[in-house]
This record gives C-alpha cells, sequence and structure tokens, in this order.
C-alpha cells in the first residue's frame, strides 16, 4: 500500500470520526432523544394504600416494582398549587429536599412530574405521625418529649448550618421512622439562605399555634423562629396542648405577644427553664439565638443527659418502638387516611387527562412545564436507579392513571390546624 492511499484511509477514517461526532451532537439536540440515563415515572410503582391527604393531593405508600422497596409518594396537583399561590413554597421544598442529607430528616428520593402532578419519592416512616400518636396518649412522658426534642434540635442545627430557616415544626410535619426516631417532613415553608438568627426573612407564614412572636409582629424574623416552635412542640407534647392555645386565632395571637405562660406543676425545674428560654419573645434574647445557634440550646441542663454523638449516629435506642409487622404495614397511621379508597369517584371521571394529549385540566400543557421547570431529580445513591434497566428510548410521555388530590406542600397561615 503506498503513502498516498495510507493518507487516504487515515483521512476518512478521520472524516467518518467526524460524521459521527456530528451525529450524536446532533441526536442530543433533537426534541425526544435524549443521551441514556435511567428513568423513573409513576409507571415503576405499585400503588398500595393512602397514607396521608391535604388539601392539594395525597400521600401513598407504593412499592418499587422491580426492586420491591417501599417508599411514600407525595402527589400535589398542580392546578390547586397554582391557584392557591404555593408554587414558590412548593419548589422550595422540592429544592431543599435535593441536597438535605440527615438522619433526623425524611430524604428524597426522586421528583418526577406528569401535566397535572407534582411527585415526590420520598423515605417511608413506618411509625406515622407524631401528631397522630399524641392525639392518642394526650401527652408524653418527659424523657420520652426529651429524647425527641433532642433529635429535633440536631435536624434544625443540620438546617441552620445550611442556612435554611424552617418554619413549620408542629406534630403533623414530624414524622416516626421504624426504630422510633424522629424524621422532620414538609420544606415547602422553609427559607433559604438566611444567615442570621433575628432577621433575613419577612413572610408572614406558619402554623397560628406556632407562630413566633416577631412573625406575627412583622418585624422580620430569622432562624430563632424555629427555636420558639421548638419550644412550643416540645410544650404541647408534655402538657398535650400548645403554649397560649385558643380556637378564637384573634385571641390566640394576642396570647402569644402578651400573656404569662404557666407551667403545670409535674415538669422538672429544668424542664421549666427550657421551656422559658425557648419561648422568650425576645429573639434576640431566646435560647439559641446566639451566634451558637443550636449548640447553644444542646448544653442546656435539660439535655444533660443526651450523648449526642451517639444521638446523631442513631445509637441511642428511642423510648418507643413502633409494632410494625412487614414493610406496608400502616397500623401508625390515622384510619381516616389509610381507609381511603385510592381512587375516589370524582378521580375515576374527571381525573384521567395525563393518559391524553388533550385532558380536562384547565391548564395549558407549556403553562404547568414551565411553572414547574426543573422539578425533576434523581437522588444518584438511591436504590431506584440501581433497580431500572439501561434505557436507550427517545423519551415520550408517560402514561398514568390519574388520582388524588394530596398533602399539602406547604401548611397556609389560613389552614385550619386539626387539634386532638
Amino acid at each position: 500500500m503506498t503513502d498516498d492511499s495510507l493518507m487516504s484511509s487515515a483521512d476518512q477514517l478521520d472524516g467518518a470520526r467526524v460524521q459521527l461526532q456530528a451525529w450524536l451532537h446532533q441526536a442530543l439536540l433533537i426534541p425526544g432523544v435524549k443521551e441514556s440515563k435511567p428513568r423513573v415515572g409513576l409507571d415503576n410503582f405499585k400503588i398500595i394504600k393512602v397514607i396521608g391527604k391535604g388539601s392539594f393531593g395525597k400521600v401513598f405508600l407504593v412499592r418499587d416494582k422491580l426492586g420491591g422497596e417501599i417508599f411514600a409518594m407525595k402527589v400535589l396537583r398542580k392546578d390547586n398549587i397554582i391557584k392557591r399561590n404555593q408554587v414558590e413554597h412548593t419548589k422550595t421544598e422540592r429544592n431543599v429536599l435535593g441536597y438535605v442529607r440527615h438522619p433526623f430528616i425524611v430524604g428524597l428520593n426522586m421528583a418526577f412530574q406528569t401535566r397535572e402532578k407534582l411527585f415526590f419519592v420520598l423515605d417511608y416512616c413506618a411509625g406515622g405521625e407524631l401528631f397522630f400518636h399524641l392525639g392518642k396518649l394526650g401527652k408524653f412522658p418527659e424523657d420520652r418529649s426529651k429524647f425527641y426534642a433532642a433529635e429535633i434540635a440536631l435536624a434544625l442545627e443540620h438546617v441552620h448550618k445550611l442556612d435554611i430557616v424552617y418554619r413549620d415544626l408542629k406534630p403533623e410535619n414530624v414524622l416516626l421512622d421504624g426504630e422510633g426516631h424522629i424524621r422532620l417532613t414538609d420544606f415547602g415553608l422553609s427559607k433559604e439562605g438566611i444567615t442570621n438568627n433575628t432577621s433575613g426573612a419577612h413572610s408572614f407564614c406558619g402554623t397560628p399555634e406556632y407562630l413566633a412572636p416577631e412573625i406575627l409582629n412583622r418585624q422580620g424574623h430569622g432562624r430563632a423562629v424555629d427555636w420558639w416552635s421548638l419550644g412550643a412542640l416540645l410544650y404541647e407534647m408534655l402538657t398535650g396542648l400548645p403554649p397560649f392555645y385558643c380556637r378564637d386565632r384573634e385571641k390566640l395571637f394576642d396570647k402569644i405577644r402578651r400573656a404569662q405562660l404557666t407551667y403545670p406543676r409535674y415538669l422538672s425545674e429544668s424542664c421549666q427553664d427550657i421551656l422559658h428560654g425557648l419561648l422568650t419573645r425576645d429573639p434576640s434574647l431566646r435560647l439559641g439565638s446566639s451566634t451558637e445557634d443550636a449548640s447553644e440550646v444542646k448544653r442546656h441542663v435539660f439535655f444533660s443527659t443526651i450523648d449526642w454523638e451517639k444521638m446523631f449516629r442513631r445509637e441511642l435506642r428511642a423510648p418507643w418502638q413502633p409494632t410494625v409487622v412487614g414493610s406496608v404495614d400502616t397500623s401508625q397511621f390515622d384510619m381516616e387516611f389509610t381507609s381511603m379508597p385510592i381512587f375516589s369517584p370524582s378521580d375515576r371521571g374527571h381525573h384521567m387527562a395525563d393518559r391524553h394529549a388533550h385532558g380536562a385540566s384547565n391548564l395549558s400543557q407549556s403553562h404547568s412545564d414551565h411553572t414547574f421547570e426543573g422539578f425533576t431529580f434523581v437522588d444518584r445513591s438511591s436504590v431506584l436507579l440501581a433497580n431500572q434497566p439501561p434505557s436507550h428510548q427517545p423519551l415520550r410521555p408517560r402514561t398514568m392513571v390519574d388520582f388524588m388530590e394530596g398533602k399539602d406542600a406547604a401548611a397556609s397561615l389560613d389552614a385550619a390546624r386539626k387539634v386532638p
């Protein structure tokens, strides 16, 4: 073979390589053709039971069809979110859960959407809501309340270090896992970029019984509102009702601002002292409001029996372990939810739009897709990925049976709270 023929062959090879690279580049730009990656959608899950419900949708117990793992799937209706001005709250929850990882915070494994729904695939906490158990017992012993408050303090410490204020601590947003440890959930009202304990945020938001005075007074607030809410929750766990509780909302707000708080005699001196510190109205003087943040709370004598390192590693046995038989046991959830049909009558008739290109939704596909752009998320360490076969097919619309209303992504101040 001559030098010319060798050069010709090399030129042809280079030309073919350039053509191939150009074709691959173009293929990635063609709508509907994407690089190969695992895809997970509603078709990958078996819906087992309803475990929660709110004004935006439902929370379901689901099983991954391939791997068999159990998850909680929160499903929110886009039209309700938009109608009630909860778009930013929902985006915040998705964004925060996308990077927050902590043993006492519910993990987000995946998020995806259809034309009408948003889906959060979350860790399943078989122990149910703290609210449910508190309602059954009325109140908790001091040691049990201390244990839960300590784990919550570690969760708050973590989000504060990430410059996040939580702003919606209440029994409904505290779950118990299968071993009885707490997991914070529902980050819709959280606020990112807050580095100060007393300022940085201005929204009038939260759940009435747990609102800090500075939120009511609209004076601006920071991370210290979470320590007020921890005090309110600790008080409720110990006594059965939040501090300053009143059915009349205006009177409730007035009591939060001005009323003197009384403590039952059965509370220990250290318990009363930490409640007094956490429920101090001046946020600059509140326990936890210094630059030390959670460290100040953790040093309080009330927590003197807590080994914080062991607690973080989940080496301390929870004071109560739920009785759970099998992976799909929902006995620790309120039967008000678990007895609900997966498909309500209205769901069967009206909410089938995601099966068709033109459904009955009031939202146009382009509008809803733009509104929730970037919602999709996959935790690269999730077991869901390991269970997915490789896909080389162009992406296409996913089909689903449209059901659901779902648990609130963010509790609004105007939402009435259920009282035990």
